[in-house]
């Protein structure tokens, strides 16, 4: 039953997330794909995806229980306050602490998810900045 509910609301927000796209209005320069291709293609990987969730459920999944529920929504809380924290602290940062964060609560011993978080935030930082040159947020200290 949960996978078809989630199967029926995936394909609402295909079909909301498709009408969006299509109203987005193009200026007369633009590539030969346009603006309205990549949400497309979005869409309609989510739509295929509820489909098959519609058409071909799982049997009725383990949820878990009290403890571990309230620590699933305890990182999802994490994942809203990073957001909001990344153009306060940087890219840099926000992202080494949520990382180390998730990974201690995944198991890893606290030192290693130090490190772990560490090494994900500067790893990221330097392949999308430095060697792609995209734009990531800037802390505190210009990183």
């Amino acid at each position: 039953m949960s996978d078809r509910i989630f199967g029926g609301i995936g394909l609402v927000l295909a079909v909301i997330f498709a009408w969006q796209a299509s109203i987005i209005q193009e200026s007369f320069l633009t590539d030969a794909v346009g603006p309205k291709m990549f949400p497309y293609i979005i869409a309609a990987v989510m739509g295929l995806a509820s489909i098959y969730f519609l058409l071909k459920p799982d049997p009725e999944p383990d949820w878990p229980r009290g403890g571990r529920l309230v620590e699933i929504i305890f990182a999802a809380l994490v994942m809203l306050a990073y957001s909001q924290a990344l153009p306060e602290l940087g890219f840099v940062i926000a992202t080494a602490i949520t990382a180390s964060y998730l990974t201690w609560r995944l198991g890893s011993r606290p030192l290693e998810s130090l490190a772990i978080g560490i090494g994900t935030s500067v790893g990221i930082y330097v392949v999308f900045r430095l060697l792609l040159g995209l734009s990531l947020a800037r802390g505190p200290f210009g990183f």
